[in-house]
């Protein structure tokens, strides 16, 4: 059976196009938050425009295999091809996790 999983991505975008990023981060969200096994996410913004990651990302998702699923999504693959074909320097570090120590 499968665990839980945690997506932290962490976004390199100039603090000049964070707002527009996250206008298509939403759209890309959204497609995301219909698939079988998403949990929840937050996107956290930076509180100054020096921080060299001005967005994170945290998802929670049922297991790496639905998450694994949601990104093959072809609705989402166009956002992310759309996306890539910009100019604007924008990178994703994901990468998935799990809890090891944990206090509530």
């Amino acid at each position: 059976m499968s665990k839980p999983v945690t997506l932290i991505n962490v976004f390199e975008v100039p603090a000049d196009q964070v707002d527009e990023f996250i206008a298509d981060w939403k759209r890309r969200a959204d497609i995301m938050a219909a698939a079988p096994g998403f949990r929840d996410f937050r996107l956290h913004r930076a509180l100054t425009k020096d921080s060299r990651f001005q967005l994170v990302n945290v998802a929670h998702w049922d297991s790496a295999e639905d998450l694994a699923a949601a990104r093959s999504n072809p609705a989402f693959q166009e956002q992310i091809d759309a996306l890539a074909q910009r100019e604007q320097a924008q990178y994703a570090n994901p990468a998935i996790y799990e809890v090891v120590v944990e206090r509530g």
